[in-house]
């Protein structure tokens, strides 16, 4: 159970370098060049990398109560 649970937390943190990562260039665009499409695209994926950041946090509350 530890390792599943090791699993899943290297699982969540990737997906929040990869959200990042992928967002990069949008950030870029939308700074540089004002595109307003991109910063939707940017607004969007901060969402999504809040959100796996609470999973995180909650994984991890789960893990100290356990």
């Amino acid at each position: 159970i530890k390792n599943l649970k090791l699993k899943q937390m290297e699982d969540l943190l990737n997906q929040i370098v990869e959200a990042v990562d992928s967002v990069r260039e949008d950030a870029a665009k939308f700074e540089e060049k004002g595109n307003g499409a991109a910063g939707t695209r940017v607004r969007k994926a901060m969402q999504t990398i809040k959100t796996l950041a609470q999973d995180v946090r909650t994984h991890i509350s789960e893990a100290k109560n356990a």
